[in-house]
């Protein structure tokens, strides 16, 4: 899968934060590798009460919307030409229920304890990690991407294992789960009883009912001086700074849900939404409950992650949007249900 590299006046999409195109180059390790890592695996934030999963099933806390007409798009103009963020154009929706917050690695324990499901990257033996966070031995450093240069291909890296085989899950119940595919996520679905939501549903959910805002909040990234999202802070990609608590991810709500109570809608990981992506959907899109084009080899990914920058990756604002393959996985890609 190819994608553009970063381009500083962003007339071409950069490469793709999921991207690790697989034997995509010779190994290499960094000297402070597996540091941060170890620094996200100790900290212990704040559970977000009932977000998690219980042994006995998925326990989806979820919001009841309405429905209605909303301007779906971004209205500033500031989206990658590649991503096809516009043209602004209505979309009227049927009422629907979403999680609150990304299924956490709690959740897809308990799916996976009761259907033994191994995900993408249990079966392909390795997944992407980005390099500050690798926690491996130099033997189980595959290769890194070329575009992106940042990200590691990691034997033993997956949802159990985030950081590669030095390291576990543990300690991150509350966290969004990673490393999942958009198979794995429909697998997920499948047993829980739930979807994914469309790309319109996301939007409007993730909107708050807020009409033509950047943000899920506001126009403002930081209102206040206050960080309302889990994205990268520092120097991309080699120096964070860690200002708000975190390296990595957060827990499901560490920070404000927006005003129809979602959490994590902006930051912390990519979400995989229902329809295939295509850039220039939106100029033929239908108004009525848009599921996306019929056919398609990439799937819609929504939100950013905690390596969104404005200087690489400006996609935590609510209309942004990309796709990747459906059987790509990574450190920063999860999901969240809506109810069927």
């Amino acid at each position: 899968m190819n994608h553009s590299p970063a381009h500083p006046d962003r007339t071409e999409s950069p490469a793709h934060p999921c991207c690790m195109p697989r034997g995509s180059g010779a190994a290499q390790t960094d000297p402070a590798a597996g540091s941060l890592a170890a620094q996200s695996l100790a900290a212990q934030g704040p559970a977000a009460q009932g977000l998690a999963a219980r042994d006995t099933g998925p326990v989806h806390v979820e919001v009841s919307l309405p429905g209605g007409t909303f301007a779906m798009g971004d209205a500033f103009g500031e989206g990658y030409p590649a991503d096809g963020e516009g043209p602004v154009h209505p979309v009227e929706l049927d009422p629907f229920a979403i999680d609150v917050a990304p299924v956490t690695t709690a959740a897809y324990a308990a799916f996976a304890r009761a259907t033994g499901y191994r995900t993408d990257a249990e079966r392909a033996g390795s997944s992407a990690v980005f390099h500050l966070f690798v926690l491996a031995a130099p033997a189980d450093v595959l290769g890194h991407s070329a575009a992106a240069p940042w990200w590691r291909e990691v034997r033993g890296a997956d949802w159990r294992h985030p950081f590669g085989p030095r390291g576990d899950a543990e300690g991150l119940s509350d966290h969004p789960v990673t490393h999942i595919s958009h198979r794995d996520a429909l697998a997920y679905c499948r047993w829980a009883g739930r979807s994914l939501p469309t790309e319109a549903q996301w939007e409007y959910a993730a909107r708050g009912g807020l009409p033509g805002r950047r943000y899920a909040w506001g126009d403002d990234l930081r209102p206040g001086g206050e960080h309302r999202c889990r994205i990268w802070n520092g120097e991309f990609p080699h120096r964070p700074t860690g200002e708000d608590g975190w390296f990595a991810t957060s827990p499901v709500g560490t920070y404000p849900a927006n005003t129809y109570g979602l959490h994590d809608v902006a930051g912390n990981v990519w979400e995989w939404c229902a329809d295939y992506f295509e850039p220039r959907w939106y100029a033929r899109s239908p108004r009525d409950n848009p599921v996306g084009p019929p056919t398609g080899d990439r799937r819609v990914l929504r939100g950013g992650s905690y390596l969104c920058h404005r200087s690489y990756c400006n996609r935590y604002r609510v209309s942004a949007r990309t796709g990747n393959t459906p059987e790509s996985t990574s450190g920063n890609c999860g999901f969240r249900t809506v109810a069927t």
